[in-house]
């Protein structure tokens, strides 16, 4: 089968590399596949020159930008139609919210059956009432013009179920992909890794990997390590990630007497990902929206424990008292005493992340993704043919 992927734009982040890997795997299976992308603008990095080395067909539109600008937007439409036409796959699989409106629509137009994956929800509550009503009408138009959608977890089909956009029959859940191995066995030593760092063998390290961007929850891990810096002199604080509030979150840790003991590792290349969260002895995440954070199963995967605000879909992967802590989002004095808790608890930390490792690996590499997806397609294009 001929399938196009449509994503807004190829930066480092967990939606594009779940489309990456999808494009790979269909690709080594004997698929014809299609990368259609906006160029990879942002500070978060790119994944375009490895998809570049993939072996499959790429094509940037570079119209296509993840901000809204009315006549560049329609452009851009008109440039997907055009392109489709062009290669005329069998199928258009879209992903994040841009394109997924962008991409539908043209397929539509052209008469080409369509699949779309929420890695996130458009609307949300505390949005802004204006978008939260336009994307969530903008959603319910855009489903008519697909077959299926992929959920990345059950509570993406409930938010967009609950919102009237296609009733549930029409959705499937699908684990977001990843390469397990480097989790389950890093290239390097976890000890060399803390020695690069300057982190000491005895030092209780407390990471978080994340943007450094606005409802990622960088502040209220920075208050709740605040309050267990005293009690806890060996405890460091690891923030991987890099983004437009690194001077604030800076200016936070100096004002609590704390920079020197926060490493901010800037933007790493996503391969480094795993021998850091390695490095780390606890694991916390606590991003206000997000559809389900990658580093949660990737910390499990690695057997560390984790923390999380209740958020979407992270009480599927954060289990309490069997995987991590699960909190209300912005509880601040919940998230230091679960750091409390795991600090003074090693057995707990090892058994929590032990129980994550066992039930997550196989749910969430990258094959078994890539097979179920292909099991879809060939569902939708049965149904689509005479």
């Amino acid at each position: 089968m001929h399938v196009a992927h449509i994503i807004t734009r190829l930066i480092l982040g967990g939606a594009q590399e779940n489309t990456l890997l999808s494009c790979e795997d269909q690709h080594r299976a004997g698929d014809r596949v299609t990368l259609i992308t906006g160029p990879g603008l942002g500070p978060e990095g790119s994944l375009l020159e490895r998809a570049l080395r993939g072996g499959f067909d790429v094509r940037v539109v570079e119209l296509m930008r993840r901000n809204i600008h009315p006549w560049r937007d329609f452009r851009t439409c008109l440039a997907l139609c055009g392109l489709l036409r062009e290669i005329r796959p069998d199928l258009v699989h879209t992903h994040s919210t841009k394109a997924g409106i962008f991409g539908r629509w043209a397929a539509h137009r052209l008469g080409i059956p369509a699949v779309h994956t929420i890695h996130g929800p458009s609307f949300f509550p505390g949005q802004n009432a204006a978008a939260f009503w336009m994307y969530r009408m903008l959603e319910r138009r855009a489903a008519r013009w697909c077959a299926r959608f992929v959920s990345v977890c059950d509570a993406m089909t409930d938010q967009y179920v609950a919102a009237g956009v296609a009733p549930r029959s029409r959705f499937v859940t699908i684990s977001s992909g990843m390469e397990v191995e480097p989790f389950l066995a890093p290239p390097r030593a976890p000890s060399q890794v803390r020695r690069e760092l300057g982190l000491g063998a005895d030092d209780l390290v407390i990471g978080k990997v994340a943007r450094l961007f606005h409802l990622k929850g960088h502040d209220d891990v920075i208050d709740a390590f605040a309050g267990i810096a005293d009690s806890h002199p060996h405890a460091k604080l690891l923030l991987v990630g890099d983004g437009l509030l690194r001077r604030d979150l800076e200016r936070r840790l100096e004002s609590r007497g704390l920079r020197d003991r926060c490493l901010f590792t800037g933007l790493v290349p996503p391969e480094r990902v795993p021998e850091l969260i390695h490095a780390m002895d606890i694991v916390v995440h606590a991003s206000l929206r997000e559809g389900l954070a990658r580093v949660l199963p990737q910390a499990l995967i690695a057997g560390k424990p984790v923390i999380s605000y209740d958020v979407d879909g992270a009480r599927e992967v954060v289990i309490p008292d069997e995987t991590g802590f699960l909190l209300e989002p912005r509880d601040v004095a919940g998230l230091q005493s679960a750091l409390e808790r795991l600090a003074d608890d090693a057995a707990l930390r090892a058994r929590l992340g032990s129980t994550g490792r066992a039930r997550f690996t196989d749910q969430f590499r990258h094959e078994t993704m890539s097979r179920r997806l292909r099991a879809l397609y060939a569902e939708v294009l049965a149904d689509a043919r005479p």
